[in-house]
């Protein structure tokens, strides 16, 4: 929960540091996510089973932890080795994007997944004023995910 709060603030204030910063820009982009989890083995099926994402190689080595890929350059780490509780909310997601859109929500819907527009309204999803669809549901552990149509 520690590392998804400063990953939080770290990005947040991205912008505020390269405001300030007249001289050096530290460029940051995004390298991972790590979430904290008690059963590593089902929030891994989860993310290759729902969400398709790649599993890769875990190069900490850690016992307890496991690594997917979010693209090029880009992780999922799952972290099962820290025992405190997590605490979450919708506000507190992850978003991940598609160019196919209608066919997770299909995956969702043989799955039995519930999800929802922003709202709540169960198995809706919004379409945004700029015409991006999105849909909510919780995943592994009561986190929150977002699934975008940005990458069309």
């Amino acid at each position: 929960m520690l590392k998804l709060i400063v990953f939080t603030v770290v990005i947040s204030l991205t912008g505020v540091l390269r405001a300030q910063e007249t001289t050096t820009s530290l460029n940051f982009t995004l390298d991972h996510v790590a979430l904290s989890v008690t059963d590593v083995n089902r929030a891994a099926k989860f993310c290759a089973d729902v969400l398709k994402l790649e599993e890769i190689t875990n190069r900490s080595k850690l016992k307890g932890v496991r690594w997917f890929s979010l693209g090029p350059g880009r992780e999922l780490h799952l972290i099962s080795i820290v025992k405190e509780n997590v605490m979450t909310n919708k506000a507190i997601h992850i978003a991940l994007t598609t160019s196919d859109f209608d066919a997770f929500i299909k995956i969702l819907d043989a799955r039995k997944i519930p999800y929802s527009d922003w709202p709540g309204n169960p198995q809706k999803f919004n379409i945004r004023a700029d015409g991006i669809k999105q849909v909510f549901f919780q995943g592994f552990e009561g986190y929150w995910f977002e699934v975008n149509s940005v990458a069309k």
